[in-house]
């Protein structure tokens, strides 16, 4: 990525995302977010929202099915992609130039809302994680999906102690080890 602009970006989404196929078989996701500033005024004692940023995002192959499936308008989502310009004319003459994110990444926010996160069955060249939607109690939920049989990430909770593990943690687990503290190690 040297040379190009990388952005991340926390906003809403402006539509439900458009799932659509090349001639090729390849998926791509489009969608638009809006991104608003929000300051505190001191004299009113209350928030103002600036202008609204409206940015178009494309996303490719698994993760364009995955966003189709999971995302909807209306939630807060955090993008992080290269940014591109686009130049065109239009019909009447007039030239004009877009903004638009090429996604490398995409979630939903967690700042107001959970989710839950389902491991996406993994296809040729792809792989990565779903949320299948579902909206419940102003939160994201998880409507279903079944992991695969040999998934690291499909336990339900904790086992029982393996090994050296501790409380429940597997064997060889850094966080399970006696006199490790629940700190991070960075």
């Amino acid at each position: 990525m040297a040379g190009e602009t990388v952005i991340t970006v926390v906003g809403n989404l402006v539509d439900d995302p458009e799932l659509r196929f090349t001639p090729s078989g390849a998926a791509v996701a489009n969608f638009r977010i809006a991104s608003t500033p929000r300051t505190f005024d001191k004299q009113s004692n209350e928030w103002k929202d600036g202008d609204a940023l409206f940015l178009s995002c494309s996303v490719w192959r698994q993760a364009a099915e995955n966003v189709a499936e999971s995302l909807q308008k209306g939630m807060r989502v955090v993008v992080q992609g290269r940014l591109k310009s686009r130049q065109y004319e239009t019909r009447e003459g007039e030239k004009r130039t877009v903004f638009e994110i090429e996604v490398e990444e995409v979630g939903p926010s967690l700042k107001y809302a959970t989710a839950k996160v389902t491991r996406a069955a993994r296809s040729a060249g792809g792989g990565g994680y779903s949320n299948q939607g579902g909206n419940q109690g102003g939160g994201y939920g998880n409507q279903g999906g079944g992991a695969p049989a040999a998934d690291p990430w499909a336990s339900s909770g904790p086992s029982a102690p393996a090994g050296g593990g501790q409380g429940g943690a597997p064997a060889g687990d850094p966080w399970g080890a006696p006199g490790v503290s629940d700190e991070p190690p960075f």
